[in-house]
């Protein structure tokens, strides 16, 4: 039975609720996790606060220190934690080291901390009046995190939020929980104190009372829109500081100058890697000219139809793309499918009927490519988070814009040309929040500030990099005045420097 994680140590969950945890190469039941009820999430919130006076009096540096420390254990692990990975949520091991490599440019970006949280200082802002700043710790913080990046999504927040001086509570997906467990152990093996870092698995229940109670200063989300829409306003309207990462519908658009076989590659590993299950995966790829797409539709069927589909691990040559977290996902996927048949686009490589030999019970969905998309198609509206790329066909550059900007989602997009002009332009003039130029997936390093814009976002401030730092803390000016003789008489007038 899967646990929580509080005050240092595993610790039974009081709750009777449990969900099956399942292997999705082979659809076997692994495990159980327990799902916390009002009281189990209470008492790591109890720890958290607890810690947290001791904790934020740490010096930064001292805290970094231990984050060091816990960088080289994970590095350690790194092939024990990719194992749970793929066990859990069925990525293929080498994409899970690719997550954990990831989840670890956050964990060297919060070592930095003692220069982020420097703030800022003025000499002399009036006469013998000196003024700076302090970024200061929130408190009790939460992370709620999705299946698909068990790890990486967790290192997006908990390494800034506890260097900044908080401590963290976080609540992991229940389709894979264990990976969370390991590292919480990490982080004390690394010698963070008892309660400054503590896992509830749990579900809305636990979210609720996270949303809810007053002693959790601020919440950090990534999921779906609809959920991300009721974290950002109920933690809003109790008073939280929130940031809440949504869906998208990232489209990547091919030009005429183009090298289409870079473009092709690319768009093998950017909508197909992970089986589709990436917020920044590529859904939707927009061919510029008939003759862009009808080359691109040519050699896309011949790529996905070669497509090594099977287990995430124990295989001698790696598999490029495992199956789907769970059974009932891999039924919704299917679906779209249908529903994109249904709707008349062009269906090129269908996916619902793939088997894997010996696991075909596993949770597969194979590459799926259509052709002939137009924008009221349900599977260009919605996100499917699966293995099915659409292809549009756009005259210009500009109706390629248009497209893009006139969809609900701004997560991420990306253009493949030879043009220097026309990715400037796009690069201007597009409403998504991260852009690549011959770059598929561009996810921004640690020390750059990841999330998107429109409904991909909820909240002001991006993840990791500088706005993380900003969200972990809150800014307090310091206005100090050393007089040499005491003050004469009382100002009734507004201060102002001289």
């Amino acid at each position: 039975m899967i646990g929580n994680y509080i005050n240092n140590e595993l610790v039974r969950v009081t709750s009777e609720r449990t969900l099956p945890v399942t292997d999705p190469a082979n659809g076997k039941v692994i495990d159980q996790v327990a799902l916390s009820s009002v009281s189990d999430t209470e008492q790591a919130i109890a720890a958290a606060e607890e810690a947290w006076p001791t904790w934020s009096k740490m010096t930064p540096l001292n805290r970094a220190r231990i984050l060091f420390r816990y960088k080289a254990l994970v590095e350690q692990n790194m092939d024990e934690l990719a194992e749970l990975i793929s066990r859990e949520h069925g990525k293929v091991h080498s994409d899970a080291v690719g997550e954990l490599t990831r989840g670890l440019e956050v964990v060297e970006f919060a070592c930095g901390i003692p220069h982020l949280q420097k703030g800022e200082h003025s000499r002399n802002v009036g006469g013998d009046v000196d003024s700076h700043s302090m970024m200061m710790p929130l408190g009790v913080c939460a992370g709620i995190t999705p299946f698909n990046f068990p790890v990486m999504v967790p290192m997006w927040m908990f390494p800034i939020a506890l260097a900044t001086g908080n401590t963290f509570i976080l609540k992991p997906s229940e389709k894979n929980p264990s990976v969370s467990l390991k590292l919480a152990a990490l982080l004390v093996e690394a010698g963070l104190p008892s309660g400054v870092f503590n896992v509830v698995q749990g579900d809305k229940e636990s979210v609720d009372v996270l949303l809810s109670d007053s002693r959790v200063k601020a919440v950090s989300f990534v999921g779906s829109t609809p959920i991300a829409e009721y974290i950002y306003s109920q933690g809003s309207a109790n008073g939280k500081r929130v940031q809440a990462l949504g869906g998208a519908k990232n489209h990547m658009v091919v030009m005429p100058d183009a090298d289409l076989d870079q473009a092709v590659n690319a768009l093998m590993g950017a909508a197909f890697g992970a089986a589709g299950e990436r917020c920044m995966a590529i859904s939707v790829v927009v061919a510029i000219g008939d003759e862009v797409a009808d080359k691109l539709a040519k050699k896309l069927t011949a790529r996905i139809r070669e497509l090594r589909v099977g287990p995430g691990y124990g295989q001698s040559i790696e598999n490029e793309m495992g199956p789907l977290i769970t059974h009932d996902h891999m039924k919704k996927v299917s679906a779209y499918i249908d529903k994109g048949a249904a709707e008349g686009a062009t269906l090129l490589v269908d996916g619902r009927d793939c088997s894997v030999p010996g696991y075909e019970n596993g949770f597969y969905v194979g590459g799926t490519l259509f052709d002939d998309v137009t924008p009221d198609m349900t599977i260009y509206r919605e996100e499917i988070f699966g293995p099915v790329l659409s292809m549009l066909r756009a005259k210009s550059l500009n109706e390629a814009l248009e497209l893009i900007n006139q969809h609900e989602f701004g997560n991420g997009t990306a253009i493949f040309t030879a043009d220097g002009q026309a990715a400037r332009d796009f690069c201007d003039n597009v409403e998504v929040g991260m852009v690549g130029v011959n770059v598929p997936i561009p996810v921004p390093m640690a020390f750059h500030s990841f999330g998107g814009w429109k409904r991909s976002l909820f909240g002001p401030l991006h993840m990791h990099g500088n706005d993380g730092v900003r969200f972990f803390t809150r800014m307090k000016t310091v206005t100090t005045r050393w007089p040499k003789n005491q003050q004469q008489q009382a100002d009734f007038v507004m201060p102002t420097m001289k």
